[in-house]
């Protein structure tokens, strides 16, 4: 029996449970079975919401339940490929698992061969980090990677997850408390995954200006999440960054963005860093 969106735990000893099962031919593990394969990559991801094998409509479930990403043709998946690779080869104990999507990957990882600019290494340079984040990527899309080898072989004492700005492209098909959900059922697979993990969840950061649809679907995203409690659980934090970026009007502070006005200048991954560090440095001292 699938649980209701609104019952969908994150307590570390509940079996996590979809609102909807996934309908993959394989909804768990790596490599990919031929079949799930097929699925995943001769199907755009619009032909693989929960719903369309039933030749049904139910976008307040997309944000929720697993699907798969897509660019065209193996890209997106070959990408998964990449980080289930470097997963693998650096499995067992770390300090800090990033989970997101383009504002989480441009953080850069210390454990890839790249320059001291990114942004982690200039700032947790001293942290063994891993971080899968994947530019474009929904709430579903992170739990497809999480139930498909993404994480599988990493032991993380602290975790910080940013997701949901990409299911705004969807919001007014959704609504925000299913993106919500969506960013929940993301937190409740990493807790199932991980329980003894320390998990710091990032509102979703604004973007753009006020009065665009982004803008302010965010914010009534992000006051949802509020209404959801997820630090309830003694082993979550929320960092809500709004203010910080922000301009008392409301416009963003253009110092912290690149000029698309949603990607993160390197002052704006200062204040991140700011922010996250004490959480980050609580999150690793607990006993």
């Amino acid at each position: 029996m699938f649980l209701p969106l609104a019952f969908l735990f994150f307590a570390p000893l509940a079996t996590l449970e979809y609102a909807r099962p996934p309908a993959d031919p394989q909804t768990t593990g790596w490599p990919l079975t031929p079949d799930e394969r097929a699925y995943v990559v001769d199907k755009p991801e619009h032909e693989r919401r929960p719903g369309r094998e039933a030749g049904k409509h139910l976008p307040h479930l997309w944000p929720a339940v697993p699907t798969a990403g897509h660019w065209g043709g193996t890209s997106w998946l070959d990408t998964h490929a990449k980080l289930v690779a470097h997963v693998q080869a650096n499995a067992g104990p770390i300090d800090v698992l990033l989970v997101g999507d383009s504002i989480t990957q441009q953080w850069g990882s210390p454990l890839e061969k790249a320059g001291f600019n990114q942004p982690w290494l200039m700032h947790f340079q001293k942290l063994k980090t891993i971080n899968i984040g994947i530019g474009g990527d929904k709430t579903q899309n992170v739990l497809w990677r999480l139930d498909h080898g993404g994480v599988d072989g990493l032991k993380p004492r602290c975790i910080v997850l940013m997701i949901g700005n990409n299911n705004m492209f969807f919001s007014a098909e959704t609504g925000v408390a299913a993106a919500a959900q969506g960013v929940k059922a993301c937190l409740a697979n990493l807790r199932e995954k991980f329980p003894s993990a320390q998990m710091i969840v990032v509102k979703i950061l604004p973007c753009h200006a006020p009065k665009n649809r982004f803008y302010e679907d965010i914010l009534l995203t992000n006051a949802e999440i509020d209404k959801l409690a997820l630090d309830s659980d003694p082993k979550v934090q929320v960092l809500d960054l709004t203010k910080e970026f922000i301009e008392g009007d409301g416009n963003l502070k253009p110092a912290l963005f690149k000029p698309d006005g949603i990607h993160l200048s390197q002052d704006g991954y200062a204040i991140y860093a700011a922010r996250l560090n004490p959480l980050i440095d609580r999150a690793l001292n607990q006993k």
